[in-house]
């Protein structure tokens, strides 16, 4: 079935049940977008890699929100970014940044204008493209601090991309590690530190783990 049909198909189902939804249907972060309704040139797509995908997105999402519960400070929940199609979530130290430079490939410099207005720390899962052929976790901040690229991040396997700009942890070496959990939280953990160390962030907005989806004692 082609992108037009199958929007087309949804559309028609979300109309009969009185569910009015507003989409702005041309794709985002890619070359020669085209709108859904207009889309008769996609018609397939991998099924088993379809169900790998979500699975590994069920995975990531758990120990993320785990990795959430230690932050009092502004934290985005976590999100799933449609265009790159990567799961990520965000810390805010709450200094304004300097205006990003914009210039990513195929997003309005206006959008990372207005996401990169303020100091983060952002990780997440992403599934790679062309020019980085595999699956990884990864970490950056913004503005990125000196010393970062050469700050000590584990587990082992995690490096730092100079091409991009962040530390990428492939998912390969988290599915293989002895405790898979430990290995991505210990990750996200140490990029976060070192970030926060660097461009000396508040450490007060940390806290001990809790439970995601339940209140702390007082």
């Amino acid at each position: 079935m082609t992108v037009a049909r199958f929007h087309s198909q949804v559309m028609e189902a979300l109309a009969a049940l009185g569910v009015p939804v507003a989409i702005r249907t041309m794709p985002n972060e890619l070359p020669d977008p085209i709108p859904f309704e207009q889309d008769d040139v996609h018609r397939s797509y991998d099924a088993d890699a379809a169900q790998a995908f979500w699975r590994i997105l069920l995975q990531a999402d758990r120990v993320f929100r785990q990795f959430r519960t230690g932050f009092l400070g502004k934290c985005s929940p976590v999100h799933f970014f449609w265009g790159s199609f990567d799961l990520a979530v965000t810390r805010f130290s709450g200094r304004p940044a300097p205006p990003h430079p914009g210039g990513i490939p195929h997003l309005p410099d206006a959008v990372t204008r207005e996401a990169y207005s303020h100091e983060v720390s952002s990780a997440g899962f992403w599934p790679g493209n062309d020019a980085y052929p595999q699956a990884a976790f990864y970490s950056y901040a913004y503005p990125s601090p000196a010393g970062f690229a050469e700050a000590k991040v584990g587990p082992a396997g995690a490096v730092w991309s100079r091409e991009m700009g962040e530390w990428l942890l492939p998912y390969e070496a988290v599915r293989t590690a002895s405790d898979p959990d430990a290995a991505l939280l210990d990750f996200l953990t140490g990029t976060y530190r070192a970030a926060a160390d660097l461009a000396r962030w508040d450490r007060e907005l940390e806290c001990s783990p809790g439970t995601p989806g339940q209140p702390r004692a007082v």
